[in-house]
């Protein structure tokens, strides 16, 4: 199972850019809203794309998705650990838990 991280650790992981953020949504989602300086990356594109949008596999990766309920951000989180990816947490709450606590997003 992927360790989790809090808000206020991911925050100051983000503030500090110590970790690249994955947006487990993509699509829409992610062109709507998304957590700052997250790359999209959803789990069919996973295999396909994480090399070249996660090129150091020992980097701090946190991936997150909708809330407790959404399942992209552990599924993705489990495939790049299979991948090799050694550093790899979920933010289970999500970006409703980050807008809900009123903490900067991003658009575009």
């Amino acid at each position: 199972m992927t360790a989790l991280i809090t808000r206020d650790e991911l925050k100051a992981a983000i503030d500090a850019k110590t970790v690249t953020v994955v947006d487990a949504l993509g699509g829409e989602y992610y062109a709507e809203q998304h957590l700052p300086g997250a790359v999209p990356l959803v789990l069919a594109d996973v295999d396909a794309h994480a090399a070249t949008v996660l090129p150091d596999r020992g980097a701090a990766i946190v991936t997150y998705c909708s809330n407790p309920a959404c399942p992209n951000s552990g599924q993705v989180a489990d495939r790049l650990t299979a991948l090799g990816y050694t550093d790899v947490r979920k933010y289970r709450e999500g970006i409703e838990d980050w807008a809900g606590a009123g903490l900067p997003l991003e658009q575009g």
